[in-house]
């Protein structure tokens, strides 16, 4: 049979979707996608019987096509953004999500979802209300601040304090403090973007009130501007001006103070050798506004959280930016109930899964891991298990010098090398993303949650050598 035979031979997209094995997922599934599936797999068989000079398996054998059409489906019905089991042992994980939610933060959003809501509805009044005063009073509550608002990200805060409060004039930071964010996102582009001209001040490594001074022209400076650099450290030679005394400067020169600290620490963690800047701390610092990210160290959804003197608050809300970076209901929501629980903090340390990984004693996490290994001896001597110490990290561009003592569960096989295992792993029903070191693969226990316990049990106990 030579090529153009057999292309004539190829399967019929009708014929396929007639299989009795297809029955169950054009039931359950949209026919739209089990007929793309099939169309796929007659192309990928097409491509197949052009490029080689044997008829292809799939192309003989019948149900060969049809179990790589079922696992084409499986595939595409997949979602691509799924659940997986962070065993990184880097809590704040940017590109797993950042931080988890709590279970009464997930009950809102989910009581949100289903139904109508309150979003921009005053049931006083019977009229329209704001958004930002379902969370405006506990945020100030827990922060301190005359006022409150939040949109969708820590970098559209950024744009919007800095497009309402200094648009078309300049605003002054030190050299050191011109960061860049995750995606490349960089504070000078930020600024541009937002019509203000950026006045670096300083060195690199030293920035002196004077430069400072120096900088201000009364009828250009429209604010001075710190920027907390949470994703780096610059140690060795170096001095940079504190908060309070740019506050001083502020009213020397009657200029507003604007600080961007990212990370969104309200819990004391200091006990745990985290020494990162709190919220608390700077507003009793003297900022004007201040601007952190909702699920950093805050532990909460992804939002841009802007606190500070209430005219420069309701200037924003005037604002026409304010609408394009305005946050949705269901992040709304979960961002009430995170703020509601730092109402005490003792409850708050409970709740929040960030604060409790970020908290959890070594010990704890030495129990949990000897748990796990008793679970994994249930397979076969192939599978060698160990418990090592190791380092965890909070990530996601906070506290990037600290290192948390932790325990992991350390995995070897002979029948299988330590990328095997990670890639059999990474592909299971739920997703494990693990690390591999000296040869081995590494389950940090810090960030894998006692729900993904028998998950991860499982997938193990699958390993296929």
């Amino acid at each position: 049979m030579d090529k153009k035979e057999r292309l004539r031979s190829l399967y019929k997209v009708d014929e396929v979707l007639q299989d009795e094995c297809l029955v169950f997922f054009k039931e359950k599934l949209p026919y739209a996608l089990v007929a793309d599936s099939v169309r796929k797999e007659i192309g990928l068989l097409r491509a197949e019987i052009l490029n080689e000079d044997d008829p292809p398996a799939a192309l003989t054998e019948r149900q060969l096509f049809l179990e790589r059409v079922i696992r084409r489906i499986q595939t595409d019905a997949t979602p691509s953004l799924r659940r997986v089991i962070n065993a990184t042992g880097t809590i704040l994980h940017t590109n797993l999500g950042r931080s988890p939610l709590s279970e009464k933060a997930i009950r809102r959003v989910v009581e949100t979802a289903c139904s109508y809501s309150t979003l921009e509805y005053d049931l006083k009044t019977g009229r329209r209300g704001s958004r930002h005063d379902h969370v405006r009073s506990l945020i100030c509550r827990a922060t301190g601040a005359e006022s409150a608002m939040v949109v969708n990200n820590n970098a559209a805060a950024t744009m919007l304090v800095l497009s309402s409060m200094a648009d078309g004039r300049e605003v002054v930071v030190s050299r050191g403090e011109l960061v860049e964010i995750g995606g490349s996102f960089r504070i000078p582009d930020i600024m541009s973007l937002s019509g203000v001209t950026l006045r670096e001040v300083g060195t690199t490594n030293k920035t002196h009130l004077s430069d400072y001074v120096q900088a201000i022209d009364p009828e250009r400076t429209a604010a001075l501007m710190k920027v907390h650099t949470s994703n780096y450290r610059i140690i060795g030679f170096t001095d940079d001006v504190p908060l309070s005394d740019l506050r001083k400067l502020g009213d020397r020169y009657d200029l507003p103070v604007i600080y961007d600290m990212g990370n969104g620490l309200l819990a004391d963690l200091k006990d745990y050798k985290i020494f990162e800047p709190s919220v608390t701390e700077a507003m009793r610092d003297g900022a004007d506004i201040m601007l952190f990210s909702g699920d950093k160290l805050l532990g909460g959804p992804q939002a841009g959280i802007i606190i500070g003197k209430k005219k420069y608050i309701e200037k924003m809300e005037r604002h026409p930016l304010a609408r394009v970076v305005r946050i949705d209901k269901m992040t709304l929501s979960a961002l009430e109930a995170v703020f509601f629980g730092y109402q005490d903090m003792e409850t708050a340390m409970k709740e929040i899964p960030t604060l409790q990984m970020l908290t959890c004693p070594k010990e704890d996490l030495y129990e949990k891991a000897r748990l796990l290994a008793e679970q994994l001896a249930l397979a076969d001597d192939t599978l060698r298990i160990g418990i090592e110490s190791c380092e965890d990290l909070i990530g996601g561009g906070s506290a990037p010098d600290v290192r948390l003592a932790g325990y992991a569960v350390t995995l070897h096989m002979d029948a299988l090398t330590a990328k095997q295992i990670e890639y059999q792993l990474r592909k299971s029903p739920v997703p494990i993303i693990s690390h591999i070191c000296q040869d081995r693969v590494w389950l940090h226990m810090r960030t894998i949650m006692d729900k993904d316990i028998k998950d991860l049990v499982e997938s193990i106990l699958n390993l296929k050598g």
